[in-house]
Order: C-alpha cells, then structure tokens, then sequence
C-alpha cells in the first residue's frame, strides 16, 4: 500500500513584497528542492476553508484531515491541552493560556511575563485547584504558555476571555455569552480561580526572585479560547491509514492528537525557527516503515509573517528546502502546502489561497516547474478546498470506492 507525507509549513502563502521585487518569500527564496517536486507533481491553489476566508490555524488543520470545522471544531483550548499531553474528559472546558505580569493596580505589564524559560513552579502553585466543586488542572507549555482546564458538571465553553490581548490594561472580568446557568456556573467558578491564582502567584519567592533580577513576574494567568472537549472519529478509521505527527507547537500536535494520531518526539524540535529541520524529515523519512501516513508541521514561517520579517522568511524558506531534500526518494505521496497565508506586510492571517503540489507515484504531471503562488495558479490540480485534499489522497492511493455501478 502507498504511504504519505504530508507536510504543512504554517502561514506559508504570503503577498507580493516590493523589496523582493514585488515576488513573495516563497518566489524569491532559493528552493531546487521544492522545485523538483513541483516539477515531477502536480500543483494547484487552495483555500482550506473558503474563498474570502481567514482561517485559524486550528479550523484550517481539521479541514486539511478531511475533518468538515463546521461539524467537528470545538474551540482551539481542548487542542492546545491534548497538545500538552492533558488527557481530556468528555465535557471538560479548555483554554490557552498565557503567564502574565501584571502591576499593583492590576494593569498588564507583559503578556508574556517575560518569557521565562519554564513555567513548571508557576503551574505547580496553581494546579489542582478546586472551586465551586470545579477542578481546574494547569498544563505547563512551552515558557509563558499553558492550557487551563475546567472539569466538573454542567460545564459550558460559552464564556469570553480574560485576555484582553493588549499590555496596559487590566486583565478583563470573564463573563457568560448566553443566559444559559451552566454558563453563569461556568465564568463564576473561573473568575474565581483567576482571582485566587493571582492571589498564589504574587506571593511565590520565585516572583519576588524575578523582581529582584529586574524581570517582570508570573503573577497572573490569561485565557482565551475557550472549548468544550468532544470525541470525533478517528483518523485511522475513516481513512484505514494508520498514522503520525512530527510537530513542535503544542496546537497542532493537539489536532493530531485529537485524530488518534501517534505524536512523535524529535530532539530539537521546538516550534521556533531554531527547530531542528532536518531531524523533523529525516524522521518522517523513517517513520515510513511503520505509518501509512505521517503529518510534518512547520511553524516558523508563519512566526516570521507575523514579524514582519519577509527575509527571515525566505531565508527559512531556503532551510526547509534543504532539509526536504531527504525524502527526494521516499517512495511515498509527498504534499507541500500551508495551512493558510500569513501577510507579512499586514502581520496577520488572510484570506489568500495557498500553493499546493503532490508528488509521488501515480501522480499526474503538469506543466509548472517551481513551487510558489504564482506559478501553482496555473496548475493541472486547478483550485480546491482544504475538504478535497484527503479524498484526492486516498484516490492516489487506489483506494477511493466505487459510486455507483
């Protein structure tokens, strides 16, 4: 049976920049290896959700699975916890969450309280705290990051954010988005643990450390993203593929992880530009012995869009190139693509449709001969949906049944 590599590099659509001579990253990087599989596949545009579209990284990832967001998206806080390594509960509220420093009028210094290199004895201040017959679990992430979840009854994901995404305000009041009780329970019970969190974390000798050293303190907790956790079906039976992620962001290895996925860790991979390339690829090189399907993610791409950064993105563009290279002779389907466009002139998502291309056996050739936006608007592939990948996929594999007689 065929196998396949799909390899998602985050925010990698992007708009014409006028210092690269109005060509985007991925035109003006130098790229021979994502060139030869352009050039012996098949190409074409995508939009993961729709035309006129932004999508989230989380909505766009579901849909690339064959996973329709309108039916399976349940908030992007159950993915950053299963990411983690939570196990979740049915019925359980998720958020992200962030380590922040706020001042002695509880106006936000930082969001990021500094970016402390591990959160672990601010999480295990806080974690296990019950209140109103809720327990609420801390799950440490990478520096200021963390997942909250709320297990208890009668729990619901509809509550705003405590976030208000901005330093010098205070952190905001979480309220009930409907009059429904459980979701009055809900931010109660929340804005409680909040408060009580503050209340714990001000009076750590770790902070006052902090302080000390002139680095602003971890002494509150901001959430957003709230979700209610629900089982889908698995990825393994609805394709009979059996599969596997290589990724350093916790949210997407919680999509894959959600699928049922197996999550695979590489030494060095880290989600930020210093990730280690080339053990992600070589390690998805090998895990084709053992797995039908294995998902890369790269994140990077899309931290450089959203800095602005339009030669930190090319350049890293470039990196991935050479690290791709290993899998020239895999054998297997390989699928270069985004998850969505990221400006890095607006820093921020858009609605823009991503290049794609597969190579690999059975794999119609086209004309296009370089992998980019522009050159992929004129492949054989045409304009799809993040819906049509898989199926198009199980196609190539020869596995697509019969409709009709």
């Amino acid at each position: 049976m065929g196998k396949i590599v799909l390899v998602v590099c985050d925010g990698l659509g992007d708009r014409p920049v006028k210092a690269l001579n109005n060509k985007t990253p991925l035109e003006a990087a130098r790229k021979p290896s994502l060139d030869y599989f352009a050039k012996n596949g098949i190409t074409g545009l995508m939009h993961t959700i729709n035309r006129g579209v932004a999508p989230g990284s989380d909505t766009s990832h579901l849909a690339i699975f064959g996973y329709d967001p309108e039916k399976y998206y349940f908030g992007r806080g159950p993915f950053e916890a299963l990411g983690a390594g939570f196990e979740l509960k049915e019925g359980d509220i998720a958020f992200r969450g962030n380590f922040a420093a706020i001042d002695s009028h509880k106006q936000i210094l930082d969001r990021r309280a500094g970016r402390p290199e591990n959160n672990e004895t601010f999480v295990k201040a806080i974690n296990g705290l019950k209140i109103n017959n809720v327990t609420f679990f801390v799950v440490p992430g990478v520096s200021h990051r963390a997942a909250v979840v709320m297990r208890g009854k009668n729990l619901s994901s509809e509550v705003s954010d405590s976030d208000p995404h901005r330093e010098g305000l205070s952190p905001l009041t979480v309220k009930p988005l409907n009059k429904n009780k459980s979701a009055t329970l809900t931010s109660n019970a929340l804005n409680k643990f909040l408060e009580k969190s503050r209340d714990i974390l001000t009076t750590l000798p770790e902070n006052a450390q902090r302080i000390k050293e002139g680095k602003p303190p971890a002494n509150c907790v901001l959430v957003r993203g709230a979700g209610i956790f629900k089982k889908i079906p698995l990825f393994s039976e609805r394709y009979n593929l059996k599969s596997a992620c290589v990724a350093g962001g916790s949210l997407y290895k919680g999509v894959a992880r959600s699928l049922g996925m197996e999550i695979i860790d590489v030494v060095g991979v880290t989600g930020t530009a210093e990730t280690n390339l080339a053990g992600k690829f070589k390690t998805a090189l090998q895990l084709l012995s053992t797995y039908d399907f294995v998902f890369v993610h790269v994140k990077a791409t899309d931290v450089f869009s959203h800095d602005g950064d339009y030669l930190g993105k090319m350049k890293f563009i470039e990196k991935i190139d050479s690290a791709i290279s290993v899998l020239k002779n895999s054998g297997a389907l390989l699928v270069v693509t985004g998850d969505h466009s990221t400006s890095c002139e607006l820093k921020e998502h858009t609605a823009d449709p991503l290049p794609i291309m597969i190579s690999g056996p059975g794999v119609r050739m086209d004309d296009v001969k370089t992998f980019s936006e522009r050159a992929c608007a004129s492949g054989a592939m045409g304009h799809i949906k993040g819906l049509d990948l898989m199926p198009e996929l199980i196609n190539l594999l020869g596995k697509t049944e019969l409709y009709g007689e």
